[in-house]
């Protein structure tokens, strides 16, 4: 099985580029990679083409128009422009360690979504953080004596802790998440009617579980590294209300997902 890396990014190639980089020292190469881009400059394009040219797999870049904070839209597009039986997500500053993909690839499993954890990088270590402390427990345990990290019980990579099943909607996060193609085309991807800050992620994992799937989760693998940003979340209220519509409803596909307005 092999597995699509989609990235969203928003006017960050620093952040961008150290997540890249992350990605070339893995043991377990992604079949792709998808830059899902909501709107940059040119300066992201040109830094994804200079990568592409020495990245160790394929390389895409989708972008859309910047008209406000649109993730579910962009990642849609990310979903079609790959070719991956196993998609996983991750955010534009969130870098990982070089089991990640092979972690994400050996929790997949049908019937089940994989909620990836994230460890948060505080502000005054985020500037110099890289995947080379990722991959060191010695440096990450240095970071952790100087508080520097935040969820730390996830910041240690421990095989064979069993994953914990649930059909819960707590703690979902696109910024690390995993699924098969299939799963995510019969639910017909991420609701564009989300747009600005939050919830897109939420009303997938419900629509998920209402065609039977459970999401699954390991609390020391498949792990991201947050690194810190100001918060922009922004209004969130008709989000949280369109969420709660969807909670509530029965359906499963939406119409303004993948494909626009067609029947499953």
């Amino acid at each position: 099985m092999n597995a699509s890396v989609l990235i969203t990014t928003y006017n960050n190639v620093p952040y961008l580029l150290k997540v890249l980089e992350s990605l070339t020292v893995q043991v377990t190469f992604p079949h792709e990679v998808i830059v899902a881009d909501d709107g940059s400059t040119e300066e992201t394009a040109a830094a994804v083409r200079r990568f592409r040219d020495r990245a160790p797999f394929p390389v895409g870049h989708v972008w859309q128009e910047h008209r406000g904070f649109r993730a579910a839209r962009i990642r849609n597009e990310a979903i079609k422009a790959s070719t991956g039986e196993y998609i996983i997500l991750l955010d534009g500053d969130c870098l990982v360690g070089r089991h990640f993909v092979a972690d994400h690839l050996k929790l997949a499993e049908k019937g089940c979504f994989v909620q990836g954890k994230r460890v948060l990088v505080h502000e005054r270590a985020a500037a110099d953080f890289t995947h080379r402390e990722v991959n060191s427990y010695a440096a990450l345990l240095k970071r952790m004596m100087a508080g520097q990290l935040g969820n730390m019980h996830h910041a240690l990579r421990v095989p064979g802790i069993p994953a914990i099943r649930s059909r819960h909607l707590k703690s979902i996060k696109s910024c690390n998440m995993g699924f098969f193609r299939s799963d995510v085309c019969k639910v017909n991807g991420f609701n564009e009617d989300y747009v600005g800050w939050g919830h897109e992620d939420s009303d997938l994992a419900c629509r998920f579980f209402k065609i039977g799937l459970v999401k699954k989760v390991d609390i020391a693998r498949a792990v991201c590294f947050h690194l810190w940003h100001p918060l922009f979340k922004g209004d969130d209220r008709e989000n949280l209300e369109r969420l709660r519509k969807a909670v509530e409803s029965a359906e499963y596909y939406v119409a303004n997902g993948l494909v626009k307005g067609a029947d499953r």
